[in-house]
């Protein structure tokens, strides 16, 4: 045969190999199968920096997809078992006792009994990374399916700490590897981690539970217009996007707004600064948002409603006190009637706060009631309420500079200068860290400097009820009728919104929306993959 025919012939092919390759990767056509989903739906923290390791804080707020936990919360925020068989706590909440199953086998092929939660659980609270672990003393196994926790104080809250810690193997644990290669014993098994690309995961067919329809799963590290170009380019199963998106459309997906736990709010510091510092050396308290009236002021003349519709793109729900309305301790009595500009002015006008000069900001003692407000710059939502406050507060007089920052910087500044934080979970020890007085200014607890005897008094008598009884106490931390955290009490904090999270889903899949787990501050939308469904080819929707 002639050599430029058999060129030819060659070229031909590899033009339409390429093509072929071109055509999978970049049109309609999903370059994946039917049984393969292909994902970026990480609501919060992107790529894992310390690995797939749960001591590290993998999995610490939604499914690890490697790892087992102890136990599972349902959509109605009920438990149920997975790991455990059963638990009970003793009288005063300082004991808890959890069985295990004895059927279940790490990916390696050890099996995995007390030995390994007990470590897990003792290592999660020597790192710290992972849930609040600090009332916990100790866990012990009892025998090869029996835990013991030994708790320093009651605790009615430990329950929920069943959830999110993943088992590892305490024979092959090795804190500095682990994360790069993880053996555990949940739905999915580890393949190979792309730094700052991909994970891939695969099905564990030795899996003792519901087994998920899918036999690969590839995590994408992309967020915000990347997720968005990438799902618009049908690469994707299921895309995480900003709210920012939450009113596009794109052929061949449906959006999918997920209810949350997660509030945005703006600390305020209570306490002056007077060169206090904290036992990292982190400056403590703010000159400005020390005076009451201003805090008022801001909770009083800023319009919630406003910035829920219009910042936060219409899907934004008015908060008060940094509790979800969807929350059992959610407390009504809380909110109050904002957006008033004139009873924010005369709040500040009593407080002693006028404008004196007349360039729109009020003094005090010479002082202009100028606040610094920073926000994460990668975090779309609390840059828009920042800007969204910034505005209104010129309002009354308030002078709020945004600032776009990085945790970092903020570390040094969390204490003296209002931060957008976001904050929600099915646990309400969060409370506990966010308002009790002696957890003011350490690590990234009670930001505002709270310390306020009442709220103390409700939280430790909630932590010493049954979980269902302790409902009361937690609300009257907001509000007891006389003092609390919100707008009515001490106002230590500008709560916004509650915030929803928004997905695009293709349409040949069925993620069981009525069994999509309720999503906490930093949850990923994993917590029901044993109920994803393909309910069409992926060559019919494309």
């Amino acid at each position: 045969m002639d050599q430029k025919y058999i060129i030819g012939i060659i070229a031909v092919l590899l033009i339409a190999v390429i093509g072929g390759a071109l055509f999978m990767s970049g049109s309609g056509t999903p370059a994946r199968a039917d049984n393969e989903l292909v994902v970026a739906a990480f609501s919060h923290g992107g790529e894992p920096e310390a690995g797939y390791d749960p001591m590290y804080g993998w999995g610490d707020r939604g499914e690890p997809l490697i790892q087992s936990t102890l136990m599972k919360m349902n959509r109605n925020m009920t438990y149920e078992n997975d790991l455990a068989t059963s638990w009970k706590a003793n009288d005063d909440f300082t004991e808890y006792t959890v069985n295990i199953r004895d059927d279940v086998k790490f990916t390696d092929n050890t099996t995995l009994d007390a030995d390994d939660v007990a470590f897990s659980y003792n290592q999660a609270k020597t790192t710290g990374e992972t849930v609040d672990l600090s009332t916990m003393d100790n866990a012990t196994a009892v025998d090869k399916n029996t835990v013991k926790f030994t708790l320093n104080k009651p605790d009615s809250t430990f329950s929920d700490k069943l959830l999110y810690v993943g088992i590892v193997p305490s024979d092959s644990y090795n804190n500095e590897t682990y994360g790069t290669n993880p053996v555990g014993s949940g739905p999915f098994k580890f393949v190979q981690w792309d730094k700052g690309q991909q994970v891939i995961l695969e099905k564990n067919p030795d899996y003792y539970g519901k087994q998920p329809e899918f036999d690969k799963l590839t995590i994408l590290f992309q967020q915000n217009e990347a997720s968005f170009n990438s799902a618009k380019n049908h690469e994707l199963d299921i895309a995480a996007v900003p709210l920012a998106y939450a009113n596009e459309t794109i052929d061949g997906y449906h959006a999918f707004l997920s209810e949350s736990l997660d509030v945005r709010g703006i600390s305020l510091p209570v306490q002056n600064n007077t060169g206090e510092t904290n036992e990292d050396g982190v400056a403590l308290g703010n000159n400005i948002t020390a005076d009451k009236s201003i805090r008022e002021a801001l909770n009083y003349g800023i319009s919630r409603e406003n910035i829920s519709k219009g910042a936060l793109n219409g899907v934004g729900v008015p908060n008060y006190d940094g509790i979800s309305h969807l929350l059992p301790w959610y407390n009504k009595e809380a909110a109050i009637k904002d957006g008033d500009i004139d009873k924010a002015k005369d709040i500040l006008k009593k407080g002693g706060w006028e404008d004196t000069d007349g360039d729109g900001i009020v003094e005090k003692d010479g002082v202009k009631a100028s606040i610094n407000l920073y926000y994460p710059s990668d975090a779309t939502e609390r840059q828009a309420i920042a800007v969204a406050v910034a505005e209104q507060a010129k309002e009354i007089g308030i002078e709020v500079n945004a600032t776009g920052s990085n945790w970092d910087e903020m570390d040094a500044i969390k204490f003296t200068d209002p931060i957008v934080w976001g904050f929600g979970s099915t646990d309400p020890i969060t409370m506990w860290g966010e308002y009790y007085s002696d957890q003011a200014g350490i690590g990234y607890n009670n930001p505002a400097l709270v310390n306020n005897s009442a709220v103390d008094a409700h939280i430790d008598k909630a932590m010493s009820q049954p979980r269902e009884s302790s409902y009361a106490e937690w609300s009257a931390v907001s509000w007891d009728g006389t003092t609390g955290i919100s707008p009515k009490g001490d106002a230590a904090w500008l709560w916004v919104s509650e915030i929803r999270y928004t997905y695009f889903v293709d349409d040949s899949l069925d993620i069981s929306e009525d069994t999509f787990k309720l999503q906490p501050h930093g949850g990923d939308a994993f917590g029901n993959i044993y109920d994803w469904t393909r309910v069409s080819s992926l060559n019919e929707t494309s």
